[in-house]
């Protein structure tokens, strides 16, 4: 994989997940170059993705997108061939807007508003509905 002048590396994506985070990111709807590779081997997780994006750095709303989806992964910013900053994605405390809750009673299923969830165990990845306060598996949740 070639070296990136500026933008962002999406490094350490469990292997299954890589495209998965590539749709959550819209980066098929990208201009610029977009690097996806995946099954390279890992220390750390066994088989991983990589994505690589010019001059893109994701904001603050993407990269929460990014932590439901796959957490843990390493973001690294590049400017001039040069990684000036390097950060582990961790999922927030709280979710907001991002995931729809899997209760079809749940008041955020039937009226116009935004979904607020807690994060009860980052470990296993246990989330809790703000409203109707069901206990949900982060990895099974649908995105907004």
């Amino acid at each position: 994989m070639a070296a990136i002048e500026n933008g962002t590396v999406i490094d350490h994506i469990p292997s299954e997940k890589t495209y998965e985070v590539a749709i959550v990111l819209g980066l098929q709807h990208m201009e610029t170059v977009v690097t996806i590779g995946y099954n390279y081997m890992s220390k750390k997780i066994g088989k991983k993705g990589i994505i690589k994006v010019e001059d893109k750095w994701f904001t603050d709303e993407e990269i929460s997108r990014l932590s439901v989806v796959a957490p843990n992964v390493v973001l690294s910013i590049i400017k001039d061939y040069e990684v000036i900053e390097k950060k582990t994605v961790e999922t927030p405390d709280e979710i907001r807007g991002i995931i729809k809750c899997n209760n079809p009673k749940c008041i955020t299923n039937n009226e116009p508003m935004q979904t607020v969830f807690n994060v009860i165990d980052k470990e296993k990845g246990t989330i809790r509905c703000h409203y109707c306060e069901r206990e949900q598996d982060i990895s099974e949740v649908k995105l907004i």
